[in-house]
């Protein structure tokens, strides 16, 4: 693979600049055994606010045109903030994995400036046997440390069945709570969800080294790789991009490896040769925009083969201050995906307040 070559740009959703409609973040997409891709993303009021409402729009073309998105829980909007991920397993089966955030109040915030931290929240799993049309109502997953969880990742589900799902550790609302955020959690389940083990995906080096924006998939060898966005607490800077790998069903991880990439949020796919799709939003660290690299990694190498800007972004952010963590609010773009489609082709999509316009972008590649 030596290069990524644009096939097609669009849109998923829309919504024009400047207008005061919902924002929507976080797709995230998946392709039935007919070919149908489905997209899965959260819309809300206004950045910020704790009232993710998660939706789906389908594609029965390839991406060219997309249903009207629709509620996957229309009743439990009012009660809770739902954010989360879907991803298809090989029997063809398709799981919803993410948070849920009780709304206490309308108009209230999920995040505290002053702790760095989520308002408590829990993970929750779902499954569709109808390739998403109908879901089993969310079940929770117990958080095995104390502190919030960050999910942005989709579950994995392995082929010997068991299923895998990763999330960072966060601080809450509380100051007083003591919350390890030197680490990325990873938890198993052998018996459909019944019970869950837990593990460090990741425990960083440096013990003011954090985590965020985790994914982790099953390559073609059946090791579990696993990705995040690796931060410092002391200041807020990046380290590059982290990584591990598992050869026992993440029971037992590498030594945290740097990818050598610079970026921020990550996401995965496998490919069928036995690399993988690394895709990551820049900010600041090159040409501003979400790039996409093919890996085939080693305990010790992440092997990168090749990594290009795909998609370029006009501004990083909105005020145009700095670009930090503790700044997320203020970014224009993000959260990037990546789906290998039947035909061979990519598509990657992502959120973005452009100057151009807003909502859930995705371009189409194909390899040369």
């Amino acid at each position: 693979m030596s290069k990524f070559i644009r096939v097609a740009e669009g849109a998923i959703t829309t919504r024009e600049a400047g207008t005061a409609t919902a924002v929507a973040v976080g797709p995230r997409c998946a392709v039935t055994d007919e070919g149908e891709i489905v997209c899965s993303f959260m819309v809300q009021a206004a950045t910020g606010l704790n009232d993710f409402k998660p939706m789906l729009a389908r594609s029965n073309d390839g991406g060219t045109t997309w249903s009207e998105p629709r509620l996957i829980w229309p009743h439990l909007k009012e009660r809770y903030s739902i954010f989360g991920s879907i991803s298809r397993s090989p029997k063809n089966e398709m799981f919803f994995y993410g948070t849920r955030t009780i709304i206490d109040h309308p108009g209230e915030s999920f995040w505290c400036d002053a702790t760095q931290g989520l308002k408590q929240n829990e993970l929750i799993w779902s499954r569709s046997h109808d390739d998403g049309r109908t879901w089993l109502e969310p079940a929770p997953i117990p958080i095995p440390t104390p502190g919030s969880a960050e999910a942005p990742g989709a579950m994995c589900i392995a082929r010997n069945g068991d299923w895998h799902a990763c999330y960072a550790p966060y601080n809450t609302f509380d100051p007083r709570l003591v919350v390890d955020r030197n680490q990325v959690m990873l938890l198993s389940s052998s018996d459909q969800g019944g019970t869950w083990r837990h593990t460090a995906m990741m425990r960083f080096s440096r013990t003011y080294a954090t985590g965020a924006e985790a994914w982790v998939i099953e390559l073609t060898d059946r090791r579990l790789l696993g990705t995040c966005w690796n931060l410092n607490q002391q200041d807020g800077s990046d380290f590059p991009n982290a990584y591990a790998l598992s050869a026992d069903g993440g029971r037992r991880w590498t030594p945290v490896r740097s990818t050598g990439i610079m970026g921020q949020s990550t996401a995965l796919a496998p490919l069928p040769d036995g690399r993988a799709l690394f895709v990551y939003n820049q900010r600041k660290h090159g040409k501003i925009g979400v790039w996409l690299a093919a890996v085939k990694p080693t305990a010790d190498d992440f092997g990168i083969e090749t990594n290009e800007v795909v998609w370029h972004a006009a501004t990083p952010n909105v005020s145009g201050a700095d670009t930090a963590h503790s700044n997320w609010t203020d970014y224009s773009f993000g959260e990037p995906s990546v789906t290998c489609l039947p035909d061979g082709e990519l598509l990657v999509s992502l959120w973005c307040m452009q100057p151009s316009g807003a909502g859930i972008r995705y371009v189409k590649l194909r390899t040369a």
